[in-house]
């Protein structure tokens, strides 16, 4: 196999998927060497330690023989003299010696980055995972590679799991190498709600699709469980907005799930789910919903004295809006 570059840059602001990058790369290092040559050192040190005496330490050659790799993290915190030196080593370095650079992407430190861009490194993104469905297919690329069926690796299954687990990366990562292996990577919906017993009941998700169903009663239980066990007013609310800015938003046209979803930037399933949950809705009553949560909004980011009340007050006004709430009543 042949070797990776000799310094690479691993440039976003998501720490465990920099993490992950920088230990991916030294087992490219260890993947090109033969079989029997000694595991690389590796050396790692933080931005701000970052001298051009401790660059010469983590690009220097083991007594043992072998390969290094040397990793700075928090490359934006690397100062202007040593970024001068990094780029210095950067054009010419040392045979077997391998040079990783975390940098988060921002304004500070940009010296480091670009000077290193400049050099035609090409960089290993590593931004931040913001929209949901790349967090489903983060979610589904963590579950194929740890082994599961090509159906427990299903985009409903991820969403369950996102539900239950929480958006952080480095917790889903852990979830789906842990479901995977509980289950022989035959993950159902149920098994993920079984598992994590405690966290699905109190999705901010959970209680949204009680809430937009019109199960008032439902949608309070969850709430005042999450509300019991610590879970955070606002992205119970944002969780709200999401879902009733789904249904409008998918109300609105027409065409096929596949063809919505690039327009609309969910994925086809979400979208058939909103298209179900909308037929219990009018626009009148969907423009007013989405009043409540424009409302709840500002309640919950500090307008409110009491956030619980308002979100409870909002789940009614939201459940009586649908006409599946109001058969109920």
């Amino acid at each position: 196999m042949a070797a990776p570059e000799p310094i690479r840059l691993i440039l976003g602001d998501d720490e465990f998927l920099a993490e992950r990058a920088a230990a991916e790369y030294v087992k490219a290092v260890r993947a090109a060497m033969p079989e029997h040559d000694p595991a690389p050192a590796v050396n790692r040190v933080a931005g701000a330690d970052l001298t051009s005496g401790a660059l010469n330490e983590i690009t220097s050659p083991t007594l043992f023989g072998g390969a290094v790799v040397g990793v700075i993290e928090s490359g934006q915190d690397v100062d202007k003299d040593t970024i001068a030196a990094v780029l210095a080593y950067a054009k010419q370095p040392a045979p077997d010696i391998y040079l990783a650079v975390c940098h988060n992407g921002g304004n500070k430190g940009k010296a480091l980055s670009e000077g290193l861009k400049k050099l035609g490194l090409d960089p290993v993104r590593v931004s931040k995972i913001k929209r949901q469905p790349d967090r489903v297919a983060f979610v589904r690329g963590e579950l194929r590679d740890a082994g599961a069926s090509p159906r427990s690796a299903s985009a409903e299954i991820a969403d369950t799991i996102i539900q239950a687990v929480g958006s952080d990366l480095r917790e889903l990562a852990s979830a789906c190498a842990q479901l995977v292996a509980d289950t022989d990577g035959k993950i159902t919906q149920e098994s993920v709600a079984q598992y994590y017993s405690g966290r699905a009941e109190v999705s901010g998700f959970t209680v949204a699709d009680a809430t937009i169903a019109g199960d008032a009663a439902e949608a309070l239980g969850a709430l005042r469980w999450a509300m019991q066990v610590g879970v955070d007013p606002v992205p119970i609310a944002d969780a709200l907005a999401m879902a009733v800015r789904n249904l409008s938003r998918v109300a609105a046209e027409r065409g096929g799930a596949a063809q919505l979803a690039g327009q609309l930037g969910m994925a086809p399933w979400q979208i058939e789910k909103a298209r179900k949950q909308a037929r219990n809705w009018t626009a009148d009553a969907l423009a007013e919903a989405m009043q409540v949560c424009a409302r709840l909004n500002g309640e919950v980011k500090g307008g409110a004295d009491d956030r619980g009340w308002a979100l409870e007050h909002a789940i009614l006004q939201i459940t009586r809006l649908s006409a599946a709430g109001r058969t109920r009543v």
